[in-house]
């Protein structure tokens, strides 16, 4: 080969790997520039539409939080936190959880012998070690849109974001009606057992609040034969009812003051946190004797205690039928698993998990009594187990009657599901078995007034779901219905499907 031929190719060769060269810097380049900030403006878009979407139609929306557990004097006296801790760790038994796989002690979650500072020093050392769990979103979330804090919650800038937020805490704008009116809620509606005097929604409503703080019937202390403080429970309704309750229909007579009380009181829905589903037979005589042997403390048979439930929900079904209301059904949470710490701290403390049942069958069959009978109002199905989400995204689809859009609603990514996974699954399934479009949106579920963001976070989650679908084709690049998909959901669907107003 000439000496001419070998430059040659060395040469051509050397260009090779120039253009290979300049291929892979301009990869990696790329790599570079795209790869996404933690919670910037675009978190969680993936796509320019999903963007649009977000920016200029969902954020704009108000909040209806239809299912909240906010304490109601709070709101009616515009509570003013003494410290982050107070605001954010009181009561939110998410974070207890995690701390204590975290190996934190108990006394720095729930106990009355640490100080604010302490608790806060411990979530803060807890917060790293949550990459992947929703705790992780939602806690920079929150410091972000509350506080304007974009820092890492750390042991290393604990102390600084402490005080930052507590100053802020002083200010005016900071109170639970502040924290409200920050977030754009236009409505919440709380969770009240009745006997509840309601006498903070009322204060609320006359202090000229522009707000709406409406009740929400929560009755599982009158179902739930099973437990051994029932019987003391009974003589409380009685006696704020003024019935004396020696039968089941002197408890069906208590109900339906209190119910009447509710509804005079702006009421519009009622909740139930149940198990499972309930349709085993019984007859009006075997209900009486049920309810009698409880009250005198006798023991009751698992046939029993699901007879009477199955009776106790239909009678309140039929109420809410009758006054207009929406029923909504929580099922499937395994609660109170840890006896110890439930002697110790009670309900609703972070030692529940999501159960197992086969309750479908059930569930229809109820559902379609009350339908042969005339008497199934507009019904919210909440699963926490996320294998049974086409389970239910399936069920709505038997009794849609077309009285109003979506009146049996598959209800929200509840509890364990409220995250990125979670909301995601469930609105596939409802997607692909039914109307998306007509879905009521998103709740808090929340005794936290920090806890709006997680509207915020489904908004970005279901425009990044549309956007993505336009971007691949599956979806036509129809912005004039999509945005109205998306306003619909986020705030229109529930503003109509509720009654509010």
């Amino acid at each position: 080969m000439l000496l001419s031929e070998k430059r040659c190719i060395f040469a051509t060769r050397m260009k090779e790997i120039d253009r290979n060269n300049k291929k892979s810097n301009s990869t990696f380049k790329t790599t570079i520039t795209i790869m996404k900030q933690f919670m910037d403006e675009n978190f969680l878009l993936d796509t320019k539409t999903a963007q649009d979407l977000f920016h200029n139609h969902a954020a704009k929306m108000p909040i209806i939080d239809y299912h909240c557990h906010l304490i109601p004097e709070m709101v009616a006296n515009d509570h003013k936190f003494k410290s982050i801790t107070e605001l954010w760790l009181g009561g939110d038994h998410y974070k207890w959880r995690a701390m204590r796989t975290n190996g934190v002690d108990e006394r720095f979650c729930t106990g009355t012998d640490t100080s604010d500072w302490e608790k806060f020093e411990k979530w803060a050392e807890t917060v790293p070690y949550t990459f992947r769990n929703p705790l992780y979103h939602w806690t920079h979330l929150e410091l972000k849109t509350a506080f304007g804090i974009n820092k890492l919650l750390s042991p290393k800038t604990a102390r600084e974001i402490y005080d930052e937020c507590n100053e802020k805490l002083q200010q005016p704008e900071f109170s639970a009606r502040g924290l409200m009116r920050h977030y754009n809620v236009e409505c919440v509606c709380t969770t009240d057992d009745p006997i509840d005097d309601l006498r903070y929604h009322k204060q609320t409503r006359e202090s000229g609040f522009e707000i709406k703080m409406i009740p929400a019937w929560r009755p599982d202390k009158a179902m739930n034969i099973e437990k051994p403080d029932f019987a003391e429970y009974m003589n409380k309704l009685g006696e704020v009812a003024g019935v004396t309750l020696t039968t089941f229909q002197d408890l069906i007579d208590a109900l339906q003051k209190r119910h009447d009380f509710f509804t005079e009181n702006g009421c519009k829905l009622s909740d139930h946190g149940i198990e499972e589903f309930y349709d085993e037979p019984y007859t009006d005589s075997q209900i009486e004797t049920i309810f009698a042997k409880a009250m005198r403390g006798q023991q009751l048979s698992a046939l029993e205690i699901r007879q009477y439930k199955h009776a106790f929900l239909k009678v309140c079904a039929e109420m809410d039928y009758a006054a207009d209301w929406t029923q909504q059904y929580h099922y499937g949470a395994i609660r109170d698993n840890n006896t110890l710490m439930y002697n110790k701290l009670g309900a609703d403390t972070g030692f529940d998990s999501i159960g197992e049942f086969t309750t479908a069958k059930a569930m229809s069959n109820f559902l379609n009594e009350l339908n042969m009978e005339g008497k199934l109002t507009r019904t919210i199905l909440y699963t926490l187990n996320p294998c049974a989400n086409e389970v239910i995204a399936t069920m709505l689809g038997n009794f849609q009657d077309g009285s109003c859009p979506g009146k049996i609603q598959f209800g929200s990514g509840w509890w364990f599901n409220d995250q990125l996974d979670g909301m995601t699954r469930q609105m596939n399934a409802l997607s692909v078995l039914g109307l998306l479009s007509r879905f009521v949106g998103m709740l808090t579920d929340s005794r936290s007034f920090l806890s709006y963001p997680r509207h915020e976070y489904f908004r970005r989650l279901l425009c990044n779901l549309l956007g993505n679908d336009v971007e691949k084709g599956l979806l036509p690049n129809d912005m004039e219905s999509l945005s109205r998909m998306v306003e619909d959901i986020s705030y229109n669907n529930a503003r109509n499907y509720f009654k509010f107003y």
